[in-house]
């Protein structure tokens, strides 16, 4: 859980060694390996059945005008892929002893010795796996979150609603063991990422200059949608027709918020019998597993 944790320390340390990694092997300073080239990320990670995190990354390595342009001709594909095992092999984080909580070792973190490395043919030079087959893979794995381990998809507060959510066995003890953990390290908040096993990163990243950015995606979604609109109700192109006037469809006024006395005396009357059932339910549930 704690490896979890730190999943997104260990990449970002391999995004910086790699860089060093390539410029060494180049002959190259660190300045002038930029000035030739660009590399860039886009990465999902996927939970394995036991609980760990691990990466699908593509790592995209440009001349200096970005996509467009091939990468320099020292950029052979054994330099690249030596650097890239080198940058992870070198990564560690090292997370303090706290002898107070029965830690009295400084845990070393570091990425394990599975690593598989392909080439991706994006220049039309005979490779086997091609760029849409290695959007595919990724999409692939973007939609197994922590869920598919058997752990639930929000924050979860004590042990003890772990066993009335019927969480099993197994993600139940890697939950309760983020629970115990967080007292020795409050600052990595192992409590609230308990449903996500630890992993506290986002579950899909990119490089700014990877690709298109996501606010121009979303973007381009609402000018879409906002032209069906427009087509459906026979309304003009703003862009086209800058003359047209505004057609105001509907006038939404502000009300007010919170619940009016007799509203807040039935919400809290819901919450107290919400709450009694449930320490019902748990009392009943312990008393058939002491049984």
């Amino acid at each position: 859980m704690l490896w979890n944790n730190h999943a997104s320390e260990l990449w970002r340390y391999f995004t910086i060694y790699l860089r060093r990694e390539i410029a060494h092997r180049a002959g190259l300073t660190q300045k002038a390996a930029r000035e030739q080239s660009r590399v860039s990320f886009g990465k999902v990670a996927e939970y394995q059945k036991r609980g760990a995190v691990h990466f699908h990354a593509v790592i995209r390595f440009d001349g200096p005008a970005g996509p467009d342009s091939p990468p320099p001709a020292w950029a052979t594909l054994d330099l690249l892929t030596d650097a890239i095992r080198a940058a992870a092999a070198r990564v560690r984080v090292v997370l303090p002893a706290n002898p107070e909580h029965g830690f009295v070792n400084d845990w070393v973190l570091q990425w394990g010795e599975q690593i598989d490395v392909q080439p991706i043919g994006a220049f039309g030079s005979g490779e086997d796996l091609t760029e849409q087959a290695v959007a595919s893979y990724v999409a692939k794995y973007a939609t197994k979150a922590a869920e598919t381990t058997g752990t639930v998809d929000h924050p979860v507060g004590n042990k003890e609603a772990l066993l009335l959510l019927g969480v099993p066995d197994h993600p139940r003890r890697l939950m309760e063991a983020c629970m115990d953990l967080d007292q020795a390290y409050p600052d990595r908040r192992l409590r609230a990422w308990a449903h996500m096993l630890g992993f506290r990163g986002h579950f899909s990243t990119k490089s700014r200059r990877y690709s298109t950015t996501l606010g121009a995606l979303r973007q381009v979604r609402a000018d879409y949608r906002a032209a069906q609109q427009r087509a459906s109700l026979g309304l003009p192109d703003p862009d086209e027709h800058p003359e047209s006037t505004l057609l105001v469809v509907a006038h939404w006024a502000y009300a007010g918020h919170g619940h009016t006395p007799g509203e807040s005396w039935l919400a809290a009357n819901i919450r107290r019998d919400i709450r009694h059932n449930r320490e019902i339910a748990r009392e009943e549930l312990m008393g058939e597993r002491d049984e």
